[in-house]
């Protein structure tokens, strides 16, 4: 019982984020979404209590695939200037990859929607800047290497890199990949990261 329960969830979900990829500046309404899962708004309400908690459950996916995969590259990759590269090439792959989920991201699709869903989107940021700010600081102690500038101000411009990547792509209606050109911009980044 519980796992057709989970499953009808997960198929909400990834019928959500189908429906952000293929209605870009599209509002999801719970009628639409039902349509497209198949069965009545009663019941997308039976697993979800509102649609901010369909989007909550959208951004938790995100939370937990990426910070689970960021751990994993941290304890994984010895090299510091390679740890920053795999979680900034994560964060572009997974993007390209879930162009729905994205427009979350980037709180495009957020327009209208309660105030606590952009506030979960923020956190999700600024705890992903916090874990390049410890990489930053951890490479000193590991390695002797020193960022350019404070762990603080490096980590911001990685991630205002990163992100303007991301909303480039949103903005083009998907059309401007990620990860386009990143092999040839991540080694300017790359050089200016830490001291000589």
């Amino acid at each position: 019982m519980s796992d057709t329960k989970l499953s009808r969830k997960d198929q909400i979900l990834q019928a959500l984020a189908h429906m952000l990829e293929a209605e870009p500046g599209g509002r999801i309404t719970t009628a639409g979404l039902a349509r497209e899962v198949g069965v009545s708004e009663a019941a997308l309400y039976r697993h979800f209590p509102s649609k901010a908690k369909m989007f909550e459950g959208l951004i938790q996916f995100v939370e937990e695939t990426i910070f689970s995969r960021v751990n994993r590259i941290t304890q994984d990759v010895p090299d510091t200037l390679a740890q920053v590269e795999q979680v900034l090439a994560l964060m572009l792959t997974f993007t390209e990859r879930n162009p729905g989920i994205t427009r979350l991201l980037t709180g495009d699709a957020l327009a209208g929607e309660h105030e606590r869903l952009r506030q979960r989107v923020q956190q999700f940021f600024d705890r992903l800047e916090s874990q390049l700010k410890q990489i930053l600081r951890d490479a000193e102690f590991r390695e002797g290497l020193r960022t350019a500038a404070t762990p603080t101000v490096t980590a911001n411009l990685l991630m205002a890199v990163m992100e303007g990547r991301v909303a480039q792509f949103v903005r083009s209606g998907f059309r401007q990949l990620p990860t386009q050109g990143w092999n040839e911009q991540w080694p300017l980044l790359a050089a200016s990261v830490f001291r000589d």
